[in-house]
């Protein structure tokens, strides 16, 4: 792995938490992802499931995790399974964790092979009232793809039909919203990746550059900083496409004139940054597109203030959205009296401002999460306000990411540039 690795004491303290969620005879199952498959004989990259990373830090493909708390015997309370290696797989596929690697990683003494768990499992199994699973139950998801975990799910309820199955999501969801040190510490390394790319984007963008030139800049970046690469497909937006809001194509040149819209983040040990930046294509924004940019600017700095303990999130959209109301009154794009005379259920602002200011980040890049639990600290969020003038062909947002404190947050992206004056100055020395 390209990352160094984390400290097992995190795994230890986040099973800790979890066990201490669940109810009396509960046994927790989760899997790791499948490697998907392309065509013929290809595949695509591994990528862990992130509740059984949380849990383990086990980053590999047929890892699975067995938690019992109340078994009679303490070394049947943790098992981690992993794939037995060998001669062939080594040649082929390269090398696959010990047992020995498997407990430094995870801090559990007892390492199976996988081949081992359904034996074990049926064993463990007799003494547990509940089977507590994970699927994948976040609220944008929308695959059609059905997942190792789903899978097994399906073969325990046939297996075991008299026992209950339990929701695992719900109870990881609301652990994971909030961050331990190390994962902060993996946040910031992909943070400070993501800033390395844009100071390289801003002395290389010119007119007449393609925008799949400057996706080329951050991967390279990116890849030489051992990163895992990109944490989400880039956005790499110029001109008009700057209003598209998953613009991903990436296939058109950088016209003089035109803002560039850069939606881009690195993944580092699992753990994602989310940053925006706008940047015209010849190192000086119009006066027209200073006036949007500032605007932007203004919220999201009126947002990052009061991203404070308490507060809920739908109670802090409505807050920015107010906010963002105004700012746009006071760019001309409409009047109060267009305001007032508005359907409430289709404000006049959602023309150019249609989207959610924040999103929790870490494992995840649109990290799990529940709507209706107000912020508290040590959680990590975007803030992400933009405005989209699709008249003007004038796309413009912001984002940064925050840490949450019993104080102002923390802007973990405080040393990527993002003021006009000092983005002129670095992209004029290129």
């Amino acid at each position: 792995m390209r990352y160094s690795p984390f400290p097992s004491e995190l795994f230890v303290k986040n099973r800790a938490k979890l066990i201490a969620e669940l109810p009396p005879k509960s046994i927790v199952i989760i899997s790791s992802n499948d490697i998907m498959p392309t065509n013929a004989d290809g595949s695509m990259g591994f990528k862990q499931q992130t509740d059984l990373f949380y849990l383990s830090g086990l980053d590999q493909e047929e890892s699975i995790l067995i938690l019992y708390p109340d078994a009679r015997e303490e070394s049947l309370r943790e098992i981690a399974f992993v794939r037995e290696t060998s001669e062939m797989i080594s040649i082929w596929e390269g090398h696959k964790y010990t047992k020995e690697e498997a407990k430094a990683i995870s801090g559990i003494t007892n390492i199976q092979w996988t081949s081992s768990f359904e034996t074990i499992l049926k064993t463990l199994v007799y003494s547990a009232e509940t089977i507590f699973m994970i699927d994948n139950e976040h609220i944008r998801n929308s695959s059609l793809v059905q997942t190792q975990n789903a899978r097994l799910v399906q073969n325990i309820k046939e297996k075991y039909p008299l026992h209950q199955i339990g929701r695992l999501s719900p109870i990881l969801n609301n652990l994971r919203m909030k961050k331990e040190p190390a994962e902060l510490v993996a946040l910031q390394k992909a943070i400070d990746i993501t800033e390395n790319g844009f100071r390289r984007i801003l002395k290389f963008v010119k007119p007449e550059v393609w925008e799949n030139e400057i996706e080329a800049e951050f991967i390279h970046e990116f890849i030489k900083s051992r990163s895992g690469g990109f944490a989400y497909t880039p956005i790499i937006a110029s001109g008009a496409s700057a209003c598209v809001l998953h613009y991903i194509e990436n296939d058109k040149i950088c016209q003089d004139g035109d803002l560039i819209l850069l939606d881009v983040g690195a993944c580092y040990g699992n753990y994602n940054a989310d940053m925006t930046r706008t940047i015209p294509a010849n190192g000086k924004f119009s006066p027209r597109q200073r006036q949007v940019y500032l605007a932007v600017q203004a919220v999201l700095n009126f947002a990052t203030d009061i991203m404070r303990p308490g507060i809920y999130w739908v109670d802090y959209q409505k807050e920015v959205e107010k906010f963002m109301e105004a700012q746009l009154i006071e760019l001309g794009l409409f009047s109060r009296k267009d305001v007032e005379a508005q359907d409430p259920t289709n404000p006049i602002f959602k023309k150019y401002f249609m989207h959610g200011v924040a999103h929790h980040l870490g494992l995840d890049v649109h990290d799990v999460w529940d709507k209706y639990k107000p912020f508290e600290a040590g959680m990590v969020l975007t803030c992400e306000p933009g405005i989209y003038i699709r008249d003007e062909g004038i796309g413009i947002r912001l984002e940064n990411n925050l840490l949450i404190t019993n104080g102002p947050p923390i802007n973990l992206m405080a040393n990527i540039p993002i003021d006009i004056d000092e983005i002129e100055s670095l992209m004029s020395k290129s």
